[in-house]
């Protein structure tokens, strides 16, 4: 069989022509998915010093490695920002790669108060973690969220595309999918983490937990673009636990402070506070808490 490269190069060809789906061209393409994928590996070591890298960093050298780094992954994501930039909306308001970058880097040491509180939070509330340093290299959430709070600060400022490029690459590595738009108070916790998916306008309170297979998504999405920056996505206020394989479903809907969700439970109204969400013989139940008795909040599904 003689192959006729030339002839189904043309017939791929004319498909780009027909079809679509190419990046832009001449010199205005759209971020780099490998650039962004070695900017969040770099990140990680800038998030989580030594943990990430296979030799460790002499004390006396953590000034000048990190010197490197910063200057080595602002240089790079400038480079991918400035290409996010060009595809900002007519209407949205002008942005400067190069302010966007400063104001990133300034909010690092806050992200990292934030993961040390998620480290510190997914400690005290698993027995199975040795430590804190088991948690930070081996635990899949870590990753996940360490990159989309970092991928956050982004979105707050208006950047497009580049904040969910940087947040899909850590749902393909740890199959937890957080939009970067999600706003996620501190001590958060998702515990093996598999299947989880948190909408885009969802809102987490402060010492929340997950396990895997939680899904915190919108109502219906039939009204497409119609819908965009609106609510769409439910809030979870402090102390709520959800169990494996929880949805909640849509933007109006509340789950009160210190209240927990049974594993497979399919919420689509708010519920008060400290109020027991679960199944029983079929019929959804809501309890509150302070009414049966002081061990409801060790009560595990």
């Amino acid at each position: 069989m003689n192959l006729d490269l030339g002839k189904i190069t043309g017939t791929i060809l004319d498909s780009y022509r027909t079809t679509g789906g190419l990046n832009n061209l001449d010199e205005t393409n759209l971020p780099s998915k490998r650039a962004l994928a070695t900017i969040c590996e770099d990140l990680l070591q800038i998030v989580f010093p030594g943990f990430h890298d296979l030799e460790p960093i002499h004390s006396h050298h953590l000034n000048r490695v990190t010197t490197h780094r910063v200057f080595s992954v602002g240089d790079r994501l400038l480079h991918e920002l400035s290409k996010s930039l060009r595809q900002q909306r007519a209407d949205s308001p002008s942005l400067l790669p190069e302010e966007v970058l400063q104001s990133f880097f300034e909010e690092l040491p806050q992200v990292r108060s934030l993961l040390c509180m998620d480290v510190e939070a997914a400690f005290v509330g698993d027995p199975a973690a040795s430590g804190t340093n088991e948690i930070i290299v081996a635990y899949p959430f870590v990753e996940a969220l360490a990159i989309q709070r970092m991928a956050h600060q982004l979105y707050k400022q208006g950047v497009p595309i580049l904040p969910r490029v940087m947040t899909e690459w850590a749902h393909a590595r740890t199959g937890i999918d957080i939009h970067p738009g999600a706003q996620i108070g501190s001590h958060f916790f998702i515990d093996h983490g598999t299947g989880v998916v948190i909408g885009e306008t969802a809102i987490i309170g402060a010492h929340c937990k997950l396990y895997q297979g939680v899904s915190l998504i919108a109502r219906s999405l039939s009204g497409g673009q119609a819908l965009r920056g609106k609510k769409r996505h439910p809030t979870l206020e402090d102390h709520v636990t959800l169990y494996a394989g929880a949805t909640i479903m849509g933007g109006d809907t509340i789950v009160g402070a210190g209240s927990t969700v049974a594993a497979s439970v399919f919420l689509t109204h708010s519920v008060p506070p400290r109020s027991l969400v679960f199944y029983e013989e079929r019929q959804l139940q809501i309890f509150d808490k302070d009414k049966r008795g002081p061990n409801w909040d060790d009560w595990v599904i």
